[in-house]
């Protein structure tokens, strides 16, 4: 597909999906995209992102595994499908021009946080050194709340609910019920890095659970 067919730079979209298959890969190794679940995002300009195409094996990416869609989540140059979560990518890219990539993963630890807490509809997460990982905050003397949403096919009425809760507090990713986490930043490093962060805080809050259950 040549240059003057698509209304992006096909230069930047081979050098995001390079991006993305190789952080993918790294994330696949550590566990957090079972069963071709998961998907990624990547901001390719003001109106496109490029982002993992539905059902693949997000280990054994290639280029062909990374397609463009508007932030409607239409795909745009080739008519493949797209993750079903589109939406959830795209209104980020749509609503904060900063946001550069989003990524969703499916680790043991994220999803059973997202089972314990899901009745609370949070994770009250306070006095953590590594709370200074999320861009912005200087210091561990704070607390975040990490929303926990009820799951559902419908990604209308999710991205409506995200939204909704965008509107009222700083976020830096949410979990989904049952299902794993999104968390996103300015570009593929510190989406990385906030990733890493509510990871290693989940895994924190679990293990003090079950500590505090033996007392």
């Amino acid at each position: 597909m040549n240059q003057t067919t698509v209304p992006y730079s096909t230069a930047r979209l081979h050098e995001l999906a390079q991006l993305l298959i190789g952080n993918v890969r790294e994330l696949a190794q550590a566990g957090w995209t079972p069963a071709t679940s998961s998907n990624f995002s990547h901001r390719l300009d003001d109106q496109h992102a490029a982002i993992t195409v539905s059902g693949r094996d997000k280990g054994r990416l290639v280029e062909d595994d990374i397609m463009v869609v508007d932030f409607d989540g239409r795909p745009v140059g080739r008519q493949l499908r797209p993750s079903a979560e589109t939406l959830l990518h795209t209104q980020l890219y749509r609503r904060y021009p900063e946001i550069g990539c989003v990524l969703h993963t499916h680790s043991p630890v994220q999803t059973i946080a997202s089972r314990l807490f899901a009745g609370q509809g949070k994770i009250h997460l306070e006095g953590y050194e590594l709370l200074k990982a999320f861009e912005g905050n200087t210091t561990h003397e704070m607390a975040i709340e990490v929303p926990v949403f009820a799951n559902t096919q419908d990604m209308n009425v999710l991205a409506a609910q995200v939204d909704a809760l965008l509107d009222k507090q700083c976020m830096w990713g949410y979990l989904i019920d049952g299902h794993g986490l999104y968390a996103w930043g300015r570009n593929m490093a510190e989406a990385r890095r906030h990733l890493e962060a509510f990871e290693f805080l989940l895994h924190c809050e679990l293990e003090l659970r079950k500590l505090r259950a033996t007392l």
